[in-house]
């Protein structure tokens, strides 16, 4: 296992051609500047356009290069605030190129993992992996083991195949 930055994720989305990701928790905002965005959100407030800079950037690189980035986020029905966040902000992420389906937790394998991933084309896996409070450890965990990345790549294909396209998912 490796251990990458910010930075060396952003090598990983500009040397696949396809990455995917796995949202499987209800509630980010314990994640380093997610309080403040929602907080916004639910006081009726605009974004900061500076909280997503990097990562728009960064995603309409990529997607311009041609690497498709993919994302299923699990939802609990009815939708938490943090949720309804994530619904009304997902525009954003569309406009810069990711292709961003919704998988209502009833309908989830119940034995997905309870850290987010990221899978890169298939071989490479990231962990996101979180503290008991909800918080985020900085970076990313990566293995290339061909099962562990095989296993993924099966997880990936099943969950996208369920998931709801966000334009299609009522909200």
């Amino acid at each position: 296992m490796r251990h990458l930055s910010f930075d060396d994720l952003a090598h990983a989305f500009r040397h696949h051609r396809r990455a995917f990701h796995l949202e499987v928790r209800d509630d980010y905002s314990g994640v380093a500047g997610e309080s403040d965005r929602v907080r916004r959100f639910l006081a009726g407030e605009p974004q900061d356009p500076k909280a997503s800079a990097s990562w728009h950037t960064l995603m309409r690189e990529v997607t311009a290069a041609g690497c498709a980035v993919q994302r299923v986020r699990l939802i609990a029905e009815p939708p938490g605030e943090y949720a309804r966040f994530s619904l009304a902000t997902t525009a954003a992420n569309l406009e810069v190129g990711e292709e961003i389906r919704w998988l209502p937790r009833q309908h989830a394998p119940p034995d997905l993992p309870d850290d987010d991933w990221w899978l890169f084309d298939d071989d490479m896996a990231a962990y996101t992996v979180f503290t008991g409070d909800g918080a985020a450890l900085p970076g990313w965990v990566t293995t290339t083991d061909p099962a562990i990345v095989a296993h993924y790549a099966r997880r990936r294909d099943d969950l996208w195949g369920k998931a709801i396209p966000h334009t299609a998912y009522p909200t």
